[in-house]
């Protein structure tokens, strides 16, 4: 009997080391909270990311014409929420008025988006947060980088929050106001011939990406020499978005995913 269980202990072993790509200590970040099982970038699709065991919790921020964090993945609240409009034209309670559509409904629900605060709120002591500064249709939003930082500060969250962007000069701007917080860069790009469509079409290396732990990559785009290649400059590597165990390229460090619950059965 004792030889029957320890052979079950290792099948389960070995089974959970290759869904996991052979990493058993990748982490799973909830993509908008878990964009497939909540309504994105909502406090209770935050919620249900949480109960599905994600590790960290990923979400966006843009800024009102009052000066709010707010959170929101587009740079308008028209495909998420029965609102109109894009975010820098209106005030928070103008984004507070309106309500996030039921992803497989289309209706509106009682829940508005979230302010960054409230997100931190929820979040807070139960999750890491993976925070992407987003830029708008004009270009950058005036002291986001800042504001964000006094928000994750003033709540004693500096060390459970990464930030990342597509944006070099985001990135650039919140190492020089806080060279101690974890930055993160996202790429679309193949690393042959190292060039990258993020805000545009620029280079890579990983020396021009120094300041930053890992790379957040294209699944689709990403091969497993890639992977190589980041831990041997001494960076981690995120995937996204991956909704499956098995899309799951081994070695990597973290997937980005729609449906984290699936990565924890």
């Amino acid at each position: 009997m004792k030889k029957l269980i320890l052979a079950l202990a290792v099948l389960s072993s070995v089974s959970c080391s290759s869904q996991n790509g052979g990493n058993t200590d990748m982490k799973i970040v909830a993509h908008r909270g878990g964009a497939l099982i909540g309504n994105e970038n909502t406090l209770s699709a935050f919620s249900k990311g949480l109960e599905a065991g994600a590790d960290m919790i990923e979400l966006d921020v843009h800024l009102t014409s009052d000066g709010a964090v707010v959170v929101c993945h587009d740079d308008s609240i028209d495909r998420t929420t029965d609102g109109k409009g894009r975010i820098e034209d209106m005030t928070l309670d103008q984004f507070k008025s309106a309500k996030a559509l039921d992803r497989e409904s289309g209706q509106p629900t009682e829940e508005p988006l979230p302010t960054l605060e409230e997100a931190l709120d929820l979040i807070h002591g139960k999750a890491g947060i993976l925070l992407e500064i987003k830029k708008f249709h004009k270009g950058q939003y005036e002291g986001i980088e800042q504001k964000v930082l006094d928000l994750v500060n003033a709540k004693g969250m500096h060390d459970d929050v990464t930030l990342q962007s597509f944006d070099d000069s985001i990135l650039r701007k919140i190492h020089e106001l806080d060279p101690g917080m974890r930055i993160e860069k996202l790429i679309i790009c193949r690393p042959l011939p190292g060039l990258c469509i993020d805000n545009g079409l620029s280079t890579f290396s990983f020396r021009k990406y120094d300041f930053c732990a890992s790379i957040n990559s294209m699944r689709a785009l990403t091969s497993r020499h890639f992977v190589k290649k980041c831990h041997k400059a001494g960076k981690e590597i995120k995937i996204w978005t991956v909704n499956s165990p098995d899309k799951v390229i081994p070695g990597v460090d973290a997937v980005i995913s729609n449906r984290p619950d699936l990565f924890r059965k």
